[in-house]
C-alpha cells in the first residue's frame, strides 16, 4: 500500500512540477503579451495624438479655406455686379450710338455740302481777286494818265 501511495505522491509531484512549469511558461507568455499590450497601447496613444493633431491642423486648414472661399465669393459677387453694370452701360451706349448714327450721317452730309460751298466761294473769291487786280491795274494806269495829263 505504501508503494501505491508513494506512486501517487510521485505522480502528484510530477503533475505539480508540470503545472509549475506550465504556470512559469504561462507567466512568461503573459509577461511577454503584457509588454506587447503596453507597447501597442503606447503606439495607439501616439497614433491617436498624431491623428488628433492632424485633425486640428485639418480643421484650421478647412477654416482658412472657408474664410478664403468667403472672400472669393464676395469678390465673385462684386465682379458679377460690375459685369452686370458694364452690360447695362454697353446696352445704353449701343442705344445712344444707334440714335447718333442718323445724326452723324446728317452731319456728314452737311459737312460735304459745306465743303462744296467753300469750294464755290473760294472760286468766286479767286475770280473777284483777279478782277480787283485788273481794276487796280486799270486804276493805276488812270492815275498815271491823270498825272501825265496835269
Amino acid at each position: 500500500r505504501l508503494t501505491g501511495q508513494q506512486q501517487e505522491i510521485n505522480n502528484l509531484m510530477q503533475r505539480k512540477n508540470a503545472v509549475a512549469e506550465e504556470n512559469a511558461r504561462l507567466k512568461n507568455e503573459f509577461s511577454t503579451l503584457n509588454q506587447k499590450f503596453k507597447d501597442k497601447s503606447q503606439e495607439l496613444k501616439d497614433t491617436e495624438e498624431c491623428a488628433q493633431k492632424k485633425e486640428e491642423q485639418n480643421r484650421l486648414v478647412i477654416k482658412n479655406l472657408e474664410e478664403e472661399n468667403k472672400g472669393l465669393n464676395t469678390c465673385c459677387a462684386d465682379l458679377l455686379s460690375d459685369l452686370e453694370k458694364l452690360r447695362k452701360q454697353e446696352a445704353q451706349w449701343k442705344t445712344e450710338k444707334s440714335g447718333n448714327d442718323p445724326r452723324i450721317k446728317i452731319l456728314e452730309m452737311d459737312l460735304a455740302e459745306a465743303r462744296e460751298q467753300t469750294k464755290e466761294l473760294c472760286s468766286i473769291c479767286s475770280n473777284l481777286s483777279s478782277q480787283i487786280a485788273v481794276k487796280q491795274e486799270e486804276l493805276f494806269q488812270m492815275d498815271c494818265n491823270v498825272i501825265r495829263a496835269k
